[in-house]
């Protein structure tokens, strides 16, 4: 047993402030006189990116042979929570075998905007799939006894002016949209460290904002871990340090460390809230430390494992009977430059030195009745007339074409942001081409967001892979000939085109300034309310096999806020092979008493069913389920009133539904000033009686009194004075009178 804080008693005040910054890019400071050793940390959500000791930073494809696996994009459309756990647990066994003691992931902004240039690395545009996501990836990681960092905290949803933009956004749609993954993520799965975003929140830096490091992330979610700065986000060490912010990554040239020493020394900070800060490092270090264990793995285990990840998460968008192929197929056609060099991952810091790489054309070797055709080149968008024509022939030769298509390695990256949507033209045009020449042409995308597809009416199957990893062209052909069948599920909404956005147009920098002016309205959220027609829902996936849905049972009808509500149905196998489904739970709150979405998802299971089998899926519903975040209260609210329970195949495909009643048991604050209207009195049980017996002095005989209210129902108590003549100390008299009637 490490005894903490007697080994911050003997350290000196330079060697606290020391710990508090890091020794290199990628390693904590030791401190050899009293055991506290040097630590690495490393990038690699998907992949472990360990930069050798003679890298240089800059050089961010420079790092060690790993393993590849599926970006975050495609592993959130598994739906599957044992998924994600077995692939944070492989990620774990890697960090052993290097000596890495935290790995910098997983990374879960918001898919605000397809435009966004990481969104490969993000899982969703939902924050629940988001927080349960991140939840079993953080596990999976976590049993190994090596850490994760979750990042990045918060509102960091762009790329552009990422370092020095202010994210303006309004206190609800914070809590319901861009921080409830992560708070699921900690208060479920107990991070060891949490890593501040580059940006401005409202015109405070995230580094240095005690609201989100102290008051949220620790007194609300209770995080014991350390928080740690993005690469270079820090601006104001001692204020950041104060706020919650711990260790400072990379260090800055001992610069900011004389900050902290010198505001120790003059006051400004206190010795105890650095030595806080070094106590929750020094925690970390040595769960790592006090738990290495010789790991040797077997990468070849692994890439089969990131295979199988990939056939999981791949998403079947479209089927006309073309897939899966055909033993009796006598010729088919591979056509596109992604059919032998895959794109498998995106750029930038999680960009991983993969040890292998298969492509579809690896994974077919030796079938003979397979044929290629490259179609088009990557790394320019110009058609290649030579290369177009002989994919057309090709193809009207074979029985079935497949065009791998996607996008270039440049187009998705950290740094920067998309600027629009659009497939390269020379892929759409060839797509086009051979569709009209196949009838049965299949189109595999290779892309870590969506797209538009001009094309999607001319081709009868399309076959999502988004960033499959490094086995991705096995996994692709696996899917292909049905040796695995798509189970898959978008988790996030293809619009049709980039202008259907709700943030299309706020997605930009204005005097330094980014305003979520869609607020709560994010992705199928928005969509589903306005009834935009989409590409393709979120939820949304093929298979190859049936499902029914049956039997719909709540456990109770009418309940309150603080009870929870059981909820079952039926899931059948009603094809004829093995399948898996991805039940998904929306709430559609019916009481009209905030602007809220259409339907929000709750809950969702994957079940893995046999031809003729049916399983029932439960669900436990809580407050959080029904609740929206009322400001007035700095609190989670569920107004009294009927809510729909919609089980659903995708966002737009309910199956079935069943209505109840919640009743809420919080009082909302509500005092009566001269301002008060009509309609806001009424709505109150207590005053109601009151209001009516008013309405019959102020108004005519024989007058419908609830017609009288719907005319004056607008009208705040002062205008009194105007339309019936009150005197101020009638009306004043009253408001006493109301008020009393609420105590």
């Amino acid at each position: 047993m490490r005894f903490i804080k007697t080994i911050i008693s003997q350290m000196t005040l330079e060697e606290k402030v020391g710990m508090c910054s890091g020794a290199d890019f990628w390693r904590l400071k030791s401190v050899e006189h009293l055991g506290i050793p040097t630590v690495m940390v490393s990038d690699g959500p998907h992949g472990l990116r360990k930069q050798s000791d003679e890298a240089d930073f800059s050089d961010i494809n420079n790092s060690i042979k790993a393993v590849c696996f599926p970006t975050g994009a495609t592993t959130a459309c598994s739906f599957d929570r044992n998924l994600l756990k077995t692939l944070g647990c492989a990620l774990g066994e890697e960090c052993q075998a290097e000596n890495v003691a935290v790995l910098l992931g997983p990374a879960i902004n918001i898919k605000r905007s397809p435009l966004c240039g990481r969104n490969f690395e993000y899982f969703s545009e939902d924050p629940y799939l988001t927080g349960e996501m991140a939840a079993s990836h953080i596990t999976g990681v976590q049993s190994q006894h090596v850490g994760t960092s979750l990042k990045h905290f918060a509102c960091n949803n762009q790329e552009s002016y990422r370092m020095t933009a202010s994210t303006e956004v309004d206190e609800r749609t914070l809590r319901e949209i861009y921080l409830p993954g992560f708070e699921r993520a900690v208060k479920s799965a107990r991070p060891w460290t949490v890593m501040t975003s580059y940006n401005r929140l409202n015109g405070e830096f995230t580094s240095e904002s005690h609201y989100l490091l102290t008051d949220i992330l620790r007194n609300e979610w209770g995080f014991d871990g350390y928080v740690m700065s993005d690469w270079g986000a820090v601006n104001n060490r001692v204020k950041g340090l104060k706020a919650g912010m711990d260790l400072e990554m990379p260090g800055s040239n001992g610069t900011n460390d004389q900050l902290l020493l010198q505001a120790v020394k003059d006051g400004t900070l206190s010795e105890e809230a650095l030595n806080k800060s070094v106590e929750r490092i020094l925690r970390k270090i040595f769960e790592f430390v006090d738990n290495r264990k010789p790991v040797i793995f077997d990468k070849e285990e692994h890439h089969r494992l990131a295979r199988h990840i990939a056939t999981e998460s791949a998403v079947l968008l479209k089927n006309d009977d073309v897939l899966p192929l055909k033993a009796t197929d006598t010729k088919i056609a591979f056509i596109g430059a992604f059919a032998k060099e895959p794109r498998y991952q995106g750029g930038g810091s999680s960009h991983i030195n993969a040890f292998k790489v298969s492509s579809a054309l690896d994974a077919v070797e030796g079938m003979d009745h397979i044929h290629f055709a490259q179609g088009f080149v990557t790394d320019v968008d110009e058609t290649r007339e030579d290369l177009l024509n002989e994919a057309i022939e090709l193809a009207k030769s074979s029985e079935v074409a497949v065009i791998f298509a996607g996008l270039p390695d440049s187009s998705e990256s950290e740094f920067y942001d998309r600027t629009h949507m659009k497939l390269p033209n020379c892929q759409n045009e060839l797509i086009k081409q051979v569709a009209a020449v196949q009838p049965n042409t299949v189109v595999v995308l290779h892309n870590g967001s969506p797209v538009e597809m001009p094309w999607v009416d001319e081709v009868p199957a399309i076959l999502e892979m988004y960033l499959g990893g490094q086995a991705v062209g096995e996994a692709t052909v696996d899917l292909l000939f049905g040796v695995v069948n798509p189970s898959g599920k978008l988790a996030e909404t293809f619009p049709i085109r980039l202008e259907d956005n709700p943030s299309y147009l706020s997605y930009k920098v204005v005097d330094n300034k980014i305003y979520y002016d869609e607020k709560v309205f994010v992705g199928y959220r928005y969509y589903d309310t306005k009834e935009i027609p989409v590409l393709f829902p979120f939820g949304h996936g093929c298979s190859y096999t049936t499902f029914e849905y049956s039997h719909l049972v709540v456990n109770q009808d009418h309940i309150r806020d603080d009870e929870s509500l059981i909820v079952s149905v039926d899931i059948t196998n009603t094809g004829k092979v093995f399948g898996k489904e991805v039940v998904q739970l929306y709430v559609q709150d019916l009481t009209q008493t905030a602007i809220r979405p259409v339907k929000e998802l709750r809950q969702f299971e994957k079940v893995a069913l046999q031809p003729g089998e049916t399983q029932t899926v439960s669900f436990t519903l809580t407050k959080r389920d029904f609740a929206y975040y009322h400001t007035g209260i700095s609190d989670w609210y569920v107004p009294t009133g009927q809510y729909r329970i919609l089980i659903a195949k995708s966002s737009r495909d309910i199956k079935l539904e069943e209505t109840i009643t919640v009743t809420s048991t919080i009082d909302l604050p509500f005092k009566v000033t001269w301002n008060t209207t009509f309609n806001e009195l009424v709505s109150h049980p207590q005053l109601r009686p009151v209001i009516y017996e008013l309405l019959g002095v102020i108004g005519e005989e024989n007058v419908d009194k609830e017609a009288q209210l719907e005319m004056v129902k607008e009208i705040p108590l002062r205008a009194l004075r105007s339309f019936q003549g009150v005197d101020n100390t009638t009306i004043e008299s009253l408001i006493t009178t109301l008020n009393q009637l609420l105590k």
